[in-house]
């Protein structure tokens, strides 16, 4: 039994020592898979759930692991420092400067309207008076169809901020459209002064029709006094229709070599211009205020019409537009302001122009080829009211003038 026993006890304590080791390496065991689950959880905890395999993620974990990514990206992206705005940084002056140079090179009204929307800030240095004083002509293009008083508040405050272009067409606008005369003249004069071509060109075509006032009070001499003046700053049109003054006699003593010098000039210069411009049709295209003046005759023809088709016995809208006409050049925008106001064509009467270089132009490039003989007899009234000899016009263009 001892040895039993001693066997038997031997054999407890193998068994012991066996469970010893059992229990032992069970430990480790267990240890091991205690400090694997805590990398893991600790992997779980610091690594996006994208990173995790799809194994190690079951449902609740995975929502909450979803539900914490979105707050640590939302609160990483709050973290993140905004880029550098470098238009904010740049001082006003510099920006007042840019926006300076893009006004004057502005090709259409959207180029400036841009500018406006762009920003608050934009907006406040655009509308500034450094700004609109060098506002290009063709940016301040107003339609005659959308004409208002915004419009014309935005033209004054141009005209405020020093903008030569903007007395030019605000003050053809008055002059010709609105029928305030005086204001008109005003603002031409104003721009004339500041040796712009264009208004002392305008201004010297009031002169020589007497524009605004009767057919009695032309001032012949101031126009070719203006005319001059506009020819010496570059106005091809100034320099023929003082070519024609020489030619005639009108408002000057009459020189017919030093006439045909200047016409001769006027064609050079225009062929210069043409080859730079593209050609002579962009050379010629009409400017913002004679685009507007046309379109506004145009608008108050088709509104005194339906008024008259509406109406018998209506005589218009009773602006004293009603048979008042326009020059007959596609590139001119001048109205009548009185009746009878602008020549006819000596030959065919079915054209009328506020000048001669209007009737020149108009000539070269399209009347020459329907212009005919109707074979009525002029009106005396018409012909006595005189506005320069016919026959000279004749002499260069093969179809003259004649005044009603």
């Amino acid at each position: 039994m001892i040895m039993e026993e001693g066997g038997g006890a031997s054999y407890i304590s193998d068994q012991q020592d066996n469970d010893g080791y059992v229990s032992q390496t069970q430990h480790h065991h267990h240890l091991h898979l205690h400090s694997s689950t805590k990398t893991v959880t600790s992997l779980q905890s610091n690594t996006p759930d994208l990173l995790i395999p799809l194994s190690t993620r079951s449902s609740s974990a995975g929502m909450s692991g979803r539900k914490k990514l979105r707050t640590v990206s939302h609160e990483t992206y709050r973290s993140t420092p905004p880029e550098p705005d470098v238009i904010s940084e740049l001082p006003d002056d510099i920006v007042l400067l840019i926006l300076t140079k893009l006004s004057a090179s502005a090709s259409t009204v959207s180029d400036f309207v841009c500018l406006l929307v762009t920003c608050k800030r934009l907006n406040r240095l655009a509308m500034s008076a450094a700004v609109l004083r060098e506002l290009s002509g063709e940016a301040m293009a107003v339609k005659a169809r959308s004409w208002s008083e915004s419009s014309h508040r935005f033209l004054r405050l141009c005209v405020q901020s020093g903008n030569v272009e903007a007395h030019y067409v605000l003050g053809m606008i008055r002059f010709y459209c609105i029928g305030n005369r005086s204001c008109g003249m005003s603002l031409l004069a104003k721009a004339a002064m500041r040796n712009h071509a264009p208004s002392l060109y305008s201004l010297a075509l009031i002169h020589f029709n007497a524009s605004g006032k009767s057919k009695g009070e032309k001032d012949l001499e101031s126009g070719v006094a203006l005319c001059a003046r506009a020819a010496y700053l570059g106005s091809i049109d100034a320099l023929r229709e003082l070519a024609h003054s020489l030619l005639d006699g009108y408002g000057v003593r009459r020189d017919v070599s030093r006439g045909r010098r200047l016409l001769l000039q006027a064609a050079l210069l225009e062929l210069q211009a043409s080859k730079v411009s593209g050609s002579l049709a962009a050379l010629h295209r009409p400017d913002a205020a004679h685009r507007f003046m046309r379109q506004w005759f145009e608008t108050r023809r088709i509104s005194t019409a339906s008024a008259c088709s509406g109406d018998r016995n209506s005589a218009g809208d009773g602006d004293g537009s009603v048979g008042l006409r326009l020059c007959s050049n596609e590139v001119c925008g001048r109205i009548e302001t009185r009746a009878n106001e602008f020549r006819r064509c000596s030959v065919c009467s079915s054209v009328n122009y506020c000048s001669r270089a209007c009737q020149a132009l108009h000539w070269r490039s399209r009347h020459k080829d329907v212009c005919a003989p109707n074979g009525e007899a002029l009106d005396v009234a018409e012909v006595a009211e005189g506005g320069g000899p016919a026959d000279a016009a004749n002499v260069d263009f093969n179809g003259g003038f004649n005044v009603g």
